[in-house]
């Protein structure tokens, strides 16, 4: 097995964590925008401010970098490609959304729709960036003398 090629990674993950940033876009601002205001309300927090964002966008980055690093890691013994791609994004999906975010369904921090779309949005949106990542990850080729 091969090292992990990581400066095919990064891209790769930037290119994943751009399709997050904009499927997150979408769901949150777009779809749920209003249940999101009305959440923070009722919990009276504040309304999101672009620092906020900021922070959540660099997230997004971070994850797409994580899941094409997943990629890059189980490749070797799943082949290279779009399957194990869906698989290293699924597992992601898993402890992220799933876990993370659904364990807020628990305490009833946040409303269920909010967290119901966001888990089964997450479950397209995270295989098919990290899929979108995995399409720039390349093993480095070994030189030969």
């Amino acid at each position: 097995m091969g090292k992990i090629n990581m400066g095919r990674v990064i891209p790769g993950g930037l290119l994943a964590g751009l399709v997050i940033n904009i499927g997150e876009f979408i769901l949150n601002d777009v779809l749920l925008g209003e249940d999101w205001r009305a959440a923070m309300q009722a919990l009276n927090l504040r309304e999101m401010a672009g620092s906020d964002i900021i922070w959540w966008v660099i997230f997004g980055f971070v994850l797409g970098i994580g899941a094409v690093y997943l990629y890059a890691a189980i490749r070797p013994r799943y082949q290279p490609g779009p399957k194990t791609a869906i698989c290293a994004g699924l597992f992601v999906w898993f402890f992220i959304y799933l876990l993370g975010f659904g364990s807020s369904l628990i305490p009833g921090i946040w409303p269920t729709k909010i967290v119901v779309w966001s888990i089964v949005w997450g479950l397209f949106e995270i295989p098919i960036a990290t899929v979108v990542g995995a399409w720039q990850y390349k093993e480095e080729v070994p030189a030969t003398t």
